[in-house]
This record gives C-alpha cells, structure tokens and sequence, in this order.
C-alpha cells in the first residue's frame, strides 16, 4: 500500500529566519553562529500519494530555493519538465502567493483557491504572468471534497482570521471573521488525512472538529505569546491582532487539541521571534512535553 507524503518546504511565518532585518533573540542568536537556531524559509509544503507527482499548498516567495533544496520536485525527463502539478492557496497572503511568480516559465500546472483568492489574483494584474492559456484555474467550493488527481483528494474549510495584510483598509479590522478570505484543508490518501492550518485566529470547537482523527495535524505556530511582538518593540501588534493564534495564554493552542485521537501534531508558520525555534530551549521543551513538533524546512512525514 502507498503512503501519502508531506515534505515540509518551509517552516516559517513570513520574513523567514532569520528575518533580514531582524535583530530579535532568535535571530541575533542565528547572525553570531548558534547552532540552535537553523534557517528557515517562509511556509510551504508539498503533499504526493505517489512520490512522482507533487501538489504544492500554497506557493513562499521562498519557492525557488526550496525547490533547489528539495529533490523530489527537480524536472526529470525531457527538456521541460516538473513533477509540481498544482498549487493549493489557503489564503492571499504575500509569505502564500508570491512564490506564483517564480512558477511562470510557461510549466502546466493548476492553480486551486476560493473563488475570494482567485479575484485577488485576478485583480493584480503581475500574476498574469501565469498564462492562462498554459496555467489552470481551479475554484474550490468549502466542504466540497474533490480528487485533485494522482490519488490525492482534498477537502478545504474556512477557519477564523482576517484579510491579507496589503488588503487591509484601516486599523479597524475584522480579527476572526470566518470566511473564504483564510482556510484549512484537509488532504487524504490511502487510508490517512493530513489537516494544514497554517493560519488561525481562533482554535475554536469547529477547529477542533476538523483536526480530530487527523494522522498528521500542521498547525498555526506563529508566535509563543499573544504579546511576543510588541514586548520586544518590532510591532505593536500581537499574535491575534496579526490573525494568529498564540500557542500559550488563553485561548492558546497549546493544550486546545489534548484529548483528541490525532495520530502527530507539529507547528509551522512559525515566526522569528519565536523562542521555540531555539533548539533545548524552555519553550521548545514545553511544546515537546505537550505533544507538539517543531518543523523545519526538510523534513519529511510518511504516513
């Protein structure tokens, strides 16, 4: 019997880590050498129920060197050729969309978001770059489950958050809104489910219905603490007001999911300010004890 396979691409939130400009504990402790912190790209996975033919969720600005990085997605047969058939959005997010362009040398591939994503795909007029003549566009329908082809099937669901950041108007905006604008999927083969959350503003009971049973649950790791931002004064904005959940404090995510049958847990989208990216810290420890894993770019479920 096959296995459905997820590579993680990239474990980290937008910004990657360390974050260019950034200075933070965990990125200072990444520019004087410490072996504890490794680099890592912003968020991506791909997912394959055959190991041939590969569908990336989401697409990172980072999306060119995690190919490089990956073997499994380098062509292989005649002049042009890529094992990457489609390319799943669960929001319009920069750190999500931008690695679009990096696919635009005219490779047959499907592009699948909400009919919400597509039309802010559509209204920006650099991603018709991807030639419609040559990339498809594909419009999910929310608890609709559809063969994606090559043995893999896909469910997608709405989950709390908000609108992309270069979409928001002013500081008034909806934190939580459930709609098409952020989802979940849910992506099966042979038998297992994989649920990827990357962004959640709320680990609400529907959240927890969706992740129950999941053999592999990749969830919104984004920051340890609602405040971790502005207390180091890079943002005065925390975790839920950036649409994130925080893994500790209430309502975290910590222990939202104990009690559930899900088989492995891990966080992704993790930003750089995150003390649980610091390998043997007490952060990392507290995640570990609960159960959680910290992914990193490179590493490979089986499931």
């Amino acid at each position: 019997m096959g296995k459905l396979s997820v590579a993680i691409l990239g474990s980290a939130a937008g910004g990657g880590v360390p974050q260019w400009n950034c200075r933070c504990p965990v990125c200072s402790l990444f520019w004087a050498g410490d072996a504890r912190v490794e680099a890592r790209t912003q968020s991506s996975i791909a997912v394959s129920a055959d190991n041939e033919h590969w569908v990336l969720v989401n697409a990172s600005p980072d999306l060119r060197q995690q190919i490089l990085n990956t073997p499994i997605l380098h062509p292989r047969h005649g002049a042009r050729h890529s094992p990457i058939k489609a390319v799943v959005l669960t929001n319009a997010d920069i750190d999500h969309i931008a690695g679009l362009l990096v696919l635009r040398e005219r490779q047959a591939f499907t592009v699948y978001a909400t009919a919400k994503n597509h039309a802010i795909l559509t209204q920006n007029s650099v991603f018709q770059v991807l030639a419609s003549d040559i990339v498809e566009r594909s419009t999910m329908v929310m608890d609709h489950p559809f063969d994606i082809g090559f043995g893999l099937r896909v469910r997608a669901f709405t989950v709390p958050g908000k609108v992309a950041l270069f979409m928001e108007q002013s500081d008034d905006v909806r934190i939580g809104d459930v709609s098409e604008t952020t989802i979940g999927l849910e992506v099966s083969a042979h038998g297992k489910r994989v649920v990827y959350i990357p962004g959640c503003a709320e680990t609400n009971e529907t959240v927890r219905d969706r992740a129950s049973g999941a053999d592999l649950l990749l969830y919104d790791g984004t920051t340890f603490t609602d405040d971790e931002m502005p207390k180091l004064g890079l943002s005065p904005k925390t975790a839920r007001r950036m649409g994130h959940t925080p893994i500790t404090g209430l309502g975290g995510s910590l222990h939202a999911f104990d009690g559930l049958s899900i088989r492995q847990k891990a966080y992704i989208h993790i930003n750089n300010t995150n003390p649980i990216l610091i390998d043997g810290s007490d952060e990392r420890r507290a995640v570990e004890a609960a159960g959680w894993a910290v992914t990193r770019d490179g590493m490979m479920f089986s499931l």
